[in-house]
């Protein structure tokens, strides 16, 4: 969960496996800050395309600003960029089938959400139980902790958090009710479950985990956007995905297994490519990170 700085993950292999080419379309599918968007668009040149998603009006915002500022850089250089601010699942509404060179989706929660407390992402700092990355949207991780059923609860963390003690955490959190800050949360969690011999991440990382892919639907909106990929790309353009956990890479494996199967995809990468030694020290983030790519047959 830890992702200091605005450090884009793997950059120099995203950027090698997309093969990114002046004159050509690419997506990105998740913009964020924006570090991959504006190292894509230096490749692209002025007759090139990027076409920008993110469900996160503010992560948007401030990835304009980024990009605006490379385009008084760059000038004629800089490619044409649009922004498109819905979620990723929502591509093929947006962008023509066949029309892509290249579709790069980096599915970790950027660093800006974790840092801003009023977006109740992180335990880190105190502040509402929110985790929403589309503000617009109703669901909230308060209502989810505060309205599941004890056996409902206990599947969401011990399914989308991995976590062995979730039946004894969600017994704390429904004792504990009505919950409404991110400390709150993190101490009941702490306080049934302490942290295990040997590992390094914190007690409640599981648990927020959980909350924060259900009320985003993360993994839904992964397996929509992988189902739709293939058929955005152009003959010999390549997608490329990086994955933060288990969940969500084993999601891409098997997704392109099964287009590769059907001939629609050839797999590049037999084995996820992670971070170099010198990455990991320079960004921690990175030390998760396993990057898969496929290209249109």
């Amino acid at each position: 969960m830890d992702r200091p700085q605005h450090v884009p993950v793997l950059l120099e292999e995203s950027l090698n496996f997309l093969n990114v080419r002046p004159g050509g379309v690419i997506v990105d599918a998740t913009l964020g800050f924006g570090g991959h968007s504006a190292a894509i668009a230096k490749k692209l040149g002025g007759n090139g395309k990027l076409i920008c998603f993110d469900r996160d009006v503010e992560a948007m915002e401030k990835a304009q600003q980024r990009l605006n500022a490379l385009a008084e850089e760059l000038g004629t250089e800089m490619p044409e960029v649009r922004y498109v601010a819905r979620a990723f699942s929502e591509m093929a509404d947006e962008v023509e089938p066949g029309s892509l060179d290249g579709l790069l989706a980096d599915f970790g929660v950027s660093s800006m959400q974790l840092d801003e407390a009023h977006r109740g992402f992180s335990f880190r700092a105190d502040g509402p139980l929110d985790m929403r990355m589309d503000a617009r949207s109703e669901l909230t991780a308060e209502q989810v902790v505060n309205q599941a059923d004890e056996e409902d609860l206990a599947n969401l963390i011990y399914e989308f958090g991995e976590e062995r003690r979730s039946r004894r955490i969600a017994r704390a959190i429904v004792r504990a009710r009505p919950i409404t800050t991110t400390a709150e949360l993190a101490r009941i969690v702490s306080a049934e479950a302490p942290p295990i011999k040997g590992e390094k991440i914190h007690p409640a990382t599981r648990t927020f985990q959980a909350l924060r892919i259900r009320v985003n639907d993360e993994l839904g909106e992964i397996q929509t956007l992988l189902k739709s990929a293939g058929s955005l790309l152009k003959p010999g353009g390549r997608v490329v995905t990086i994955s933060f956990h288990s969940l969500e890479d084993r999601l891409v494996k098997d997704a392109f297994k099964d287009a590769g199967r059907a001939g629609v995809l050839e797999v590049l990468t037999k084995k996820p490519v992670v971070a170099k030694e010198q990455e990991a020290l320079r960004n921690p983030r990175s030390r998760s990170a396993k990057l898969r790519a496929a290209e249109k047959i």
